[in-house]
């Protein structure tokens, strides 16, 4: 984080996290209150550790790390973490076709296990199929490693998809509330297809959120179809490489509460978003053959549906998906090298 994104930051926080002073002593400042939580997350130090450095209480220094969390979050999400308009969407899927050649992505979809330390008389809630013990961060991503959305608690044990499910998105969703575009119609094709999100074979297949073809003995239509989901799909697992990174906090353990754990997930999320906002963040990524995309269609659009898995609806828009990236105008010269 650069000087002036961190003064940014304490400008919009100096508020909140100012406190009284009182004639035995003074308090702690905002800026000294934010800079032991950005360096709690950006090292992965103990709060014992920040002790020895800042000469402050480790109880103090819990209160600090928790309630400055809580006022990033709520200060930054609604303007750097808010639902995407028509607009946005359609402006993501135009840096999804630039980067990635997949033309009307709207976003990947993936979750992350967080380390913990086990929860006090949690059984095995926590405890997932790598065998520790954690709790999900479920998130979309756009093609500039920013985060659009994310849900952050759910148990371990539970798998991506179930999670996934439960969320305000998912529901949003199936029931037509996220504003999505038009489906609209690609080059030298004469069906309309929709705007999708793009996940891997753990997810459920729908008419908005396209998987991988399952098996090992797959035709080189599937395979081909595979290999450019999962250029887009690399958004996701690459964000949650920079924000591992970015925030060291994520390389240990959490031996905090469960609800402290959460504000860290999601505060550190929505942090990166504002560092790549207030830095320009440019990534540059190779892309050929790249296509315009056509939103005027005056023909019958795929029928929408809600159900969960693998509807006709769904397998059809995902065919056809398949069908547009070996065509002339979808495929890449040099696709088949890597399917």
């Amino acid at each position: 984080m650069q000087k002036t994104t961190f003064d940014n930051l304490l400008q919009k926080l100096s508020q909140e996290l100012k406190h009284q002073d009182t004639f035995m002593r003074e308090s702690i400042s905002p800026a000294e209150r934010l800079a032991v939580t950005l360096r709690y997350l950006a090292t992965g130090d103990t709060f014992t550790d920040l002790y020895y450095s800042y000469r402050i209480g480790i109880k103090t220094i819990s209160c600090i790390v928790r309630e400055v969390c809580h006022y990033i979050w709520l200060e930054l999400y609604k303007e750097y973490m808010k639902m995407p308009s028509k607009e946005d969407w359609l402006h993501i899927a135009s840096k999804f076709q630039e980067s990635s050649n997949f033309p009307l992505c709207l976003g990947a979809v993936d979750g992350k296990h967080i380390r913990l330390i086990k929860p006090i008389d949690s059984g095995s809630m926590f405890l997932n199929y790598k065998h520790f013990f954690s709790i999900v961060l479920m998130a979309v991503v756009d093609s500039d490693y920013n985060f659009i959305f994310v849900d952050v608690g759910a148990y371990g044990k539970e798998c991506d998809s179930s999670v996934f499910k439960e969320t305000p998105f998912w529901k949003n969703l199936t029931n037509n509330g996220l504003n999505l575009p038009d489906a609209t119609r690609l080059p030298g094709i004469d069906y309309d297809l929709p705007y999708v999100f793009v996940a891997d074979e753990a997810f459920a297949l729908h008419y908005h959120l396209l998987r991988p073809f399952g098996g090992h003995q797959l035709d080189q239509l599937k395979r081909t179809f595979n290999y450019r989901l999962t250029r887009a799909r690399r958004f996701v697992e690459c964000a949650f490489g920079i924000l591992s990174n970015k925030w060291r906090i994520f390389h240990r353990p959490m031996n905090v509460s469960i609800d402290l754990a959460v504000d860290i997930v999601k505060t550190c999320c929505v942090l990166q978003n504002f560092i790549h906002k207030q830095e320009n963040f440019q990534f540059h990524n190779a892309s050929e053959n790249e296509s315009t995309l056509d939103s005027e269609s005056e023909l019958i659009q795929l029928p929408i549906t809600n159900a969960v898995r693998g509807s006709l609806a769904a397998n059809e828009v995902r065919n056809r998906f398949a069908q547009y990236f070996v065509s002339n105008e979808g495929r890449l010269s040099y696709q088949n090298n890597y399917a």
